[in-house]
C-alpha cells in the first residue's frame, strides 16, 4: 500500500466522476489516452516515493540555514527537484507552443499531489515556480515570456511571489514597497517583503520574484498596486545572467512545518539599484497577481488534502497492525488482543478522515475540471458560466480542506495515541505541515469575508444561482434511487437553509453585523458543497456496484458508507451554523478586549 496516494480513488475522480475519457477525445488532448496517463502517473509516483518521501523526515529535522552570505539546504532537495525537472513536470500542463507537454490539467493536478504528499517542503519550490510561470504566461509581454518562461519550464530558474510585508500581511492595501520609473525602461524597487516562500536559495540558477509594489503618484489602496518581475540575477538580452539585482536576504523564518522550504524576509533596493520590470498595466498588479493567487489557493487546498491523505493512509496501516484491548462485551484477559481497527471509535476516526479527504478531493478535482472546460469551449456564455462557478468555489477550495483536513490529521494522531505525538512517527509532522494551509494564500477569515461579502451576491447572485443549479441537477438525477433518498432529502433541506440564511444576512444594511460570522458561514457553505459532491460520488458508486467485481465492490461500498457518514455526522452541523449566522449574532462583534481578562490587556 502506498503511503502517499490512493490511485484507485484518483481513477474514480478522473474517469468516473469527471469523465476524463471524453476530454481525451478533444483535439487539445488527443495525444493522451488512459495508458499514457497511467504511465505518467507511475513515473511521478516513483519519483515522489524514491526522491521526495525518503528524505522527508530528515529535511524536517534539518531545515535550511543562512550564514549571512548564502542559504544551505540538504543536497537531497536539489536532487529531488532535478528528477522532477528531468521528467518534464515543470512544464507538464503548459501548452506545447510555449514548450509544455499540454497534459490535461486534472492529470497534472493528480501527479502534483504525489509530490505534495511525499514532501511538501520540497514540493513548494516547484509549486511556486509553476504558479509564477502560469501568471507570466497569462499577463506578461511577449518579450518577458521569451526571456523568462523557457528556463522556468525547464526547471533551471525558479519563481515565487512577494506580496506580504512586515507591517502588512493579508492587508495588501497597506504595502509600502515602491517602484520608481527610470528613463531606461525599468523601475527601481525599494522595500521589504516578509513570509516569502522560496525567496532565496541556491537550488536554481536564478529566482524570478513576482513583486507587488506601488508606483509613486498612483491611486491609494489596492487600486495603486502594480506587478513587477524582479529577478535575483538580472537577465541580459541574450538570456544569459547578469549581475545580482540588489536583493538581500535579511533572514529566514523558522517554521512549525514545511521546514524544507526557505521562508524569507527580503530587502529590495538597499543600495538603490534593484531593477524591476512592469508586468501588465500600471496599477493593475493585484488583478494580474490573482492569476497566480487563485491557482495557488486551489493548490493550497490540495496540499491540505495530501497531508491529510498521508495521515489517513499511515493511521489506517497502523490501526491494522497495532493490537490493543478487546471488544466491550468480551473483556476476558486470557483471549488475544484485537487490532485497534476493530474498535468502533477507531473506525469512526478513520471514516472521518476518509470523508474529509475524499470529499475535499472531489471538490478540488471538480474545480480543476472547471478550469479545463474553459479551455475546451469557444462559447463565451459557457466560459462565463464556468468562470463564475470557479469564482464562488475558489474560497471553499482553499479553506474547507484547510480546516477539515487539518482535523483529519488530528484524528490520525489520536489513532496512534502517545506514539502519534512523538517524532518517531510521521503523523505529527503531517499535522504541522498542514497547519500552514489554514494561514497562507489568504487566512481562513478572509475567504469567509470574500464568500459572504462578495461572491454570493456578485452579478446579482449569478454565481450562487449557477452553483445551486448544479446541485439541483444532481438531486433530480438521484430522485428515483431509493438508497439515496435520505441524503437527497437532507441536502435539499440544507440548500434551503443556506439560501434563506444568505438572503437574511444580505438584507442587513450594517456590514459589520452582516459579516460578523462570515467564517462560520464559510464552513457551513463548504459542508453543503462537499455533501453535494459526496452524493455525486455515491450516485456513481450505486450504479457501478451493479456490475462491480473483486476489490471494486468494497471500493464502491466504501464510497457509499462515507457518504452516509458525512450526511449523518457532518451535514447537520452546517444547518446549526447557518441558524447562528441567520440570527445575525453579535456575541463576538460586541466583545471588547477588557472582557477577555477583566482589565485592559494592552
Amino acid at each position: 500500500m502506498s503511503l502517499i496516494t490512493n490511485r484507485r480513488d484518483i481513477d474514480f475522480l478522473m474517469y468516473e466522476l469527471l469523465d476524463l475519457d471524453q476530454m481525451l477525445q478533444t483535439d487539445r488532448y488527443e495525444a493522451y489516452d488512459r495508458e499514457a496517463i497511467s504511465a505518467i502517473l507511475d513515473t511521478a509516483q516513483a519519483i515522489a516515493e524514491d526522491k521526495y518521501l525518503t528524505c522527508a523526515s530528515e529535511l524536517d529535522a534539518n531545515e535550511p540555514t543562512f550564514d549571512g552570505e548564502k542559504v544551505s539546504i540538504m543536497p537531497e532537495v536539489g536532487e529531488a527537484l532535478k528528477a522532477f525537472a528531468d521528467a518534464g513536470f515543470f512544464g507538464a500542463s503548459f501548452d506545447e507552443d510555449v514548450g509544455g507537454a499540454q497534459l490535461p490539467g486534472i492529470v497534472n493536478f493528480a501527479l502534483a499531489g504525489f509530490f505534495s504528499a511525499a514532501n511538501p517542503g520540497i514540493n513548494s519550490y516547484a509549486f511556486l515556480t509553476i504558479g509564477a510561470a502560469n501568471m507570466l504566461n497569462a499577463v506578461g509581454s511577449q518579450e518577458q515570456k521569451d526571456k523568462y518562461l523557457g528556463p522556468m519550464l525547464e526547471g533551471r530558474w525558479f519563481g515565487t511571489m512577494c506580496l506580504s510585508e512586515p507591517q502588512a500581511g493579508s492587508s495588501l492595501s497597506d504595502i509600502r514597497t515602491k517602484a520608481t520609473p527610470t528613463d531606461e525602461g525599468h523601475y527601481l524597487i525599494e522595500g521589504s517583503k516578509m513570509w516569502i516562500s522560496g525567496g532565496d536559495h541556491e537550488l536554481a540558477e536564478n529566482i524570478v520574484e513576482m513583486v507587488l509594489a506601488k508606483i509613486p503618484g498612483g491611486p491609494p489602496g489596492v487600486r495603486g498596486i502594480s506587478l513587477f518581475i524582479v529577478p535575483k540575477y538580472r537577465v541580459n538580452d541574450d538570456g544569459s545572467l547578469g549581475p545580482k539585482n540588489d536583493i538581500s536576504l535579511a533572514g529566514l523564518n523558522h517554521k512549525m512545518g514545511h521546514r524544507g522550504t526557505t521562508n524569507c524576509l527580503l530587502n529590495f533596493g538597499e543600495n538603490g539599484d534593484c531593477h524591476g520590470y512592469l508586468v501588465g498595466k500600471p496599477h493593475e498588479g493585484l488583478k494580474s497577481m490573482f492569476h497566480m493567487m487563485n491557482e495557488a489557493r486551489i493548490g493550497v487546498g490540495q496540499g491540505s488534502v495530501m497531508s491529510a491523505l498521508t495521515g489517513f493512509l499511515y493511521s489506517l496501516k497502523y490501526a491494522g497492525e497495532r493490537s490493543q484491548g478487546r471488544h466491550p462485551q468480551d473483556k476476558d484477559p486470557t483471549k488475544p488482543q484485537i487490532p485497534i481497527i476493530e474498535h468502533t471509535d477507531i473506525k469512526r476516526l478513520l471514516m472521518a478522515q476518509k470523508a474529509a479527504v475524499e470529499g475535499a478531493s472531489a471538490l478540488l478535482f471538480y474545480c480543476m475540471d472547471l478550469v479545463e472546460q474553459q479551455k475546451l469551449t469557444d462559447d463565451k456564455n459557457e466560459q462565463m458560466r464556468l468562470a463564475l462557478l470557479l469564482e464562488i468555489l475558489t474560497p471553499l477550495a482553499k479553506s474547507w480542506p484547510s480546516e477539515f483536513c487539518l482535523e483529519a490529521n488530528k484524528h490520525a494522531i489520536q489513532i496512534l495515541g502517545g506514539y502519534g505525538y512523538t517524532r518517531e512517527f510521521p503523523v505529527e509532522r503531517y499535522y504541522r505541515d498542514n497547519r500552514l494551509n489554514h494561514i497562507h494564500e489568504g487566512t481562513h477569515a478572509i475567504h469567509g469575508l470574500d464568500l459572504l461579502g462578495r461572491k454570493v451576491s456578485m452579478h446579482d447572485g449569478a454565481a450562487l444561482n449557477l452553483l445551486m443549479a448544479e446541485v439541483q441537477k444532481t438531486l433530480a438525477e438521484v430522485a428515483g434511487e431509493t438508497s439515496l433518498k435520505e441524503y437527497a432529502t437532507a441536502l435539499t433541506g440544507a440548500v434551503e437553509t443556506l439560501l434563506d440564511t444568505t438572503k437574511t444576512v444580505k438584507a442587513c444594511e450594517n456590514q459589520n453585523i452582516q459579516l460578523a460570522n462570515a467564517t462560520i458561514y464559510l464552513d457551513a457553505f463548504g459542508h453543503v458543497v462537499v455533501a453535494w459532491l459526496w452524493l455525486r460520488q455515491a450516485q456513481v458508486s450505486v450504479n457501478a456496484l451493479k456490475t462491480a467485481e473483486g476489490d471494486d465492490v468494497a471500493f464502491y461500498q466504501g464510497k457509499i458508507a462515507a457518504c452516509r457518514y458525512f450526511f449523518r455526522y457532518e451535514l447537520p452541523k452546517a444547518v446549526t451554523q447557518f441558524h447562528l449566522v441567520a440570527d445575525l449574532d453579535q456575541t463576538c462583534l460586541d466583545l471588547v478586549p477588557e472582557q477577555l481578562i477583566g482589565s485592559n490587556p494592552f
